[in-house]
C-alpha cells in the first residue's frame, strides 16, 4: 500500500471492496471455486489484490466479502465487511444492482442516482461491471447485490439520512483509493447536500461550522433538515459550489472563533490551518471604541471566546462587526447577484451574538443587521 509523505497509509474505498468481492463471487459462480486473491482495476489503472474475508456458494448464487481497510484515515467504514452476492440475470438485462442489508436506497432527487436506486455510486458501478466482465466467460447478464455488515448502524454516523439515503451506507469512491485525512469526501457530501436542496425546490440553505451553530441557525430561521448543509470547516468548498449551483439565500453560521477566522480571510477554518489572529481582533475592538486597556487584554486573551467575553464585560459588542467582516470574505467567494448571503455568529450556548442581513453577494458591504 502506498504511503503519503507523512507516512500515512492509504486505504481502499467501499467501491473498490465491492468490486473485488463481486469479481470473486462471479468467478465462483462461473467455476465453482473462489480465488485465494482477487485483483481489480482502479480508475487510475492500479491493480490492488485482496484476500477474501468470507465466501459462500449455493444453487444459483455465490457470495464473497472483503474487509475494508481505510489505511490511516479515520473512516467510519474502516473494518466494515463489504459483501457481494452475484446471480445470473435474465437474458438481455445486463448487469443490474440491488441494495442488500446495510446498503442504502436513494429516496430524494438531486443525487447522482434517481430515487429507488441502491446507493451504489456510478464509478463503483463501473468498477464492479469491469471486474465481473474480466471473469464472466462471455456472459453479460448478472444481478449484483451489495451488502454491508452492520451498514445501517454505520450509516447513523454519516450524512446519508439527511441526504435521503435510507437503510444503510453508500458504496462510494471516484479513484478507488482512500487518502488519509483527505477533505475530498466531506467536500463531496457538501455538494450532494446542495444538490438535494436544489432538487427539492428550496430557496434557502444554511451551512454551519458545528452542531451548536447548526441547530441555532435552524431554529433562527425554522429551516427543514434538507436545508442544513454540514459545512464543517470547509466554508470555501461550500461557497464555490454554490457559485455555480446557486440558491436565492445562503446562511453561513458558526461560533465566534471560526467566524473570526472567516472575518480574517480564511475560507478553511480548521484549527490546523492556523489560529485566529488576536491582535487583528483587538484592532477591530479598537475601531469599535475599545480603550487601550481592553485592546491589550484582548491581544493577550487565551482564546477568541475569551476575547469576546472580555469585550462583553466591558460593554463592547464585537459580534456584528465580526459578522460584517466575515460576510466580506464569504461574499468574495460567491460574488453573484443571484445569491443573498447572511452571516450568523453564535456563542457556545447557541445564543446569537452577531449577524448581517441577507445581502446580494456582489455588493461591497453587507446590509447592517
Amino acid at each position: 500500500m502506498e504511503t503519503e509523505s507523512k507516512n500515512l497509509r492509504r486505504g481502499w474505498t467501499t467501491g473498490t471492496c465491492a468490486a473485488a468481492a463481486s469479481k470473486a463471487a462471479c468467478l465462483a459462480l462461473m467455476t465453482g471455486e473462489f480465488p485465494a486473491l482477487v485483483e481489480v482495476t482502479l480508475p487510475g489503472g492500479q491493480r490492488p489484490a485482496f484476500a477474501l474475508a468470507m465466501e459462500e456458494k449455493s444453487d444459483g448464487f455465490a457470495k464473497a466479502g472483503i474487509v475494508k481497510d481505510a489505511g490511516d484515515d479515520p473512516d467510519v467504514t474502516h473494518g466494515a465487511l463489504i459483501m457481494s452476492t452475484v446471480r445470473r440475470g435474465l437474458p438481455g438485462t445486463g448487469i443490474t444492482f440491488k441494495a442488500g442489508p446495510g446498503v442504502g436506497t436513494v429516496t430524494r432527487l438531486g443525487l447522482p442516482l434517481p430515487p429507488g436506486e441502491p446507493s451504489i455510486n456510478p464509478v463503483p458501478r463501473k468498477m464492479i461491471a469491469q471486474a465481473i466482465l474480466e471473469v464472466c466467460h462471455g456472459e453479460r447478464d448478472f444481478v449484483v447485490e451489495i451488502s454491508v455488515a452492520d451498514g445501517e448502524k454505520i450509516a447513523e454516523r454519516t450524512l446519508n439520512g439527511r441526504l435521503g439515503i435510507l437503510g444503510g451506507i453508500s458504496i462510494l469512491g471516484t479513484t478507488g483509493i482512500v487518502i488519509p485525512f483527505s477533505c475530498a469526501s466531506w467536500i463531496h457530501s457538501i455538494w450532494r447536500g446542495i444538490d438535494v436542496a436544489r432538487a427539492a425546490g428550496l430557496d434557502h440553505v444554511s451551512g454551519a461550522t458545528g452542531n451548536v451553530s447548526e441547530k441555532a441557525a435552524q431554529a433562527h430561521h425554522g429551516l427543514s433538515e434538507i436545508a442544513l448543509i454540514d459545512m464543517g470547516d470547509f466554508v470555501g468548498g461550500m461557497l464555490k459550489y454554490l457559485r455555480s449551483h446557486p440558491l436565492p439565500k445562503v446562511t453561513i453560521a458558526g461560533g465566534v472563533a471560526k467566524m473570526t477566522k472567516l472575518s480574517q480571510g480564511m475560507l478553511d477554518v480548521h484549527s490546523k490551518r492556523g489560529l485566529a489572529d488576536l491582535e487583528a481582533l483587538a484592532k477591530v475592538a479598537a475601531e469599535a471604541g475599545a480603550d487601550a486597556d481592553l485592546v491589550a487584554r484582548i491581544t493577550a486573551a487565551n482564546t477568541v471566546s475569551h476575547a469576546f467575553q472580555l469585550a462583553d464585560e466591558s460593554g463592547l459588542s464585537l459580534g456584528n462587526r465580526i459578522a460584517a467582516l466575515a460576510w466580506k470574505t464569504a461574499a468574495k467567494a460567491l460574488h453573484t447577484p443571484d445569491i443573498a448571503l447572511e452571516i450568523l455568529v453564535f456563542d457556545r450556548q447557541g445564543q446569537l451574538v452577531g449577524k448581517t442581513q441577507f445581502t446580494p453577494s456582489d455588493h461591497s458591504e453587507p446590509l447592517s443587521a
